[in-house]
């Protein structure tokens, strides 16, 4: 063989080696983002097995508040339901975005349940209410960290997707759409610790 020859079969296979580590890059960053979801996923159903506790255990204190318990719950359960949607194909950015306002509203309904309870306190120094409310500050604390980790996740992806030359390839690899970032609408307050207090 020619010098030029094997020059030339050195170029190519380190033109293939490189799109190759493309695409892999593409695939585990992608698949990162994936589970990172599935740590979203994790703790907002725990979350949401939480607050039927919380509520039961409220309505022994607040029999004419019936209206606040039964949004909290209306709000979780349209919450669960979309989150099983957006479990289905977390990539998918209208999945993501309904599932942002539904826990926008559960978080909504929730702030007004805790408002209505401090004039009940009763309710506030019971024993299985103050429990329940520890374990769902303590849960709403690791959704905000999972939500962090899935949009680090997301970011990182989005910004190699984008990045040349992996931009070239990315259509081609199946990569043709940024990946989703969950924003949930009350997210300001989403940053800061919840505050529930009995």
């Amino acid at each position: 063989m020619e010098i030029g020859t094997i020059v030339f079969l050195v170029i190519v296979a380190a033109i293939v080696v490189y799109i190759v580590s493309i695409y892999n890059r593409l695939v585990a960053l992608r698949q990162r983002h994936l589970n990172a979801f599935s740590q979203i996923e994790v703790q907002l159903k725990r979350r949401y097995d939480l607050i039927p506790n919380l509520v039961e255990t409220a309505k022994g204190y607040m029999a004419h508040e019936r209206e606040t318990l039964e949004a909290v719950i209306q709000a979780r359960n349209e919450a669960s339901a979309l989150l099983k949607g957006a479990a289905a194909d977390p990539g998918s950015a209208g999945a993501i975005g309904r599932l942002a306002g539904a826990e926008g509203a559960l978080s909504s309904a929730l702030g007004k349940l805790n408002f209505v309870m401090e004039d009940y306190p009763d309710l506030k120094a019971n024993e299985n209410m103050m429990q329940l409310s520890e374990e769902l500050t303590s849960t709403e604390n690791r959704v905000a960290f999972a939500r962090q980790a899935f949009n680090d996740a997301v970011t990182g992806y989005n910004t190699y997707r984008r990045s040349f030359p992996p931009v070239f390839f990315a259509p081609t690899f199946g990569h043709a759409q940024d990946a989703t970032l969950l924003e949930f609408e009350d997210s300001a307050q989403i940053q800061a610790a919840p505050k529930v207090s009995f």
